[in-house]
């Protein structure tokens, strides 16, 4: 199947706001496993999205848990809706959450981190194609932040669904992803 990321966006939206809480959480458990199966010896600094309840995304607190116990900071991300950039900040355990007027949680009073410190990005999306290129929401806010980082570092991204033979509409500003974890 292969489609454009309008028709792709509708069409996975849909999908995912259809799953079921046990058929859900059946999904994360898949996903969580593979991410703790990671190698993460030299990641420090691991960049998390907070999940938007509201779009059913995965829930990423046993992630952050996970990373919080082996000793790595977490760095998550405000929205800059003037130039459509994420600044990113250090989401320390005490930290305070506002939602953004999408419904985005993001962190209040928190130290800012720098791009080029982030070893790890997990990136959300709601469906990626066999050559690791996404669809998000449409803003383009992580091909811009992806796009930022060092060369090195990992980026990750996380869906509920297999990937797709081919997005037809990608451009040259897309930034494919080092590896999709989804169900198996």
């Amino acid at each position: 199947m292969n489609m454009i990321k309008s028709e792709l966006r509708k069409l996975y939206k849909q999908k995912r706001n259809t799953l079921t809480p046990s058929e859900k959480e059946k999904l994360e458990e898949n996903i969580y496993q593979q991410i703790f199966e990671l190698k993460n010896d030299n990641i420090h600094n691991v960049h998390l999205f907070l999940s938007m309840r509201k779009f059913n995304e995965i829930d990423m607190q046993p992630v952050i848990d996970f990373f919080r116990e082996k000793e790595k900071r977490i760095i998550v991300s405000r929205c800059n809706f003037e130039n459509d950039s994420l600044t990113h900040f250090y989401f320390e355990k005490d930290a305070k959450l506002e939602l953004n007027k999408f419904g985005v949680p993001e962190p209040v009073k928190a130290k800012e981190a720098f791009i080029k410190d982030i070893d790890l990005v997990f990136v959300p999306m709601l469906i990626s194609d066999e050559q690791n290129y996404r669809v998000g929401y449409g803003k383009g806010f992580y091909d811009r932040f992806l796009s930022e980082c060092r060369e090195d570092t990992q980026t990750i991204g996380l869906n509920f669904f297999s990937p797709i033979k081919k997005i037809e509409d990608t451009h040259e500003f897309d930034v494919p992803l080092d590896i999709v974890i989804y169900p198996k």
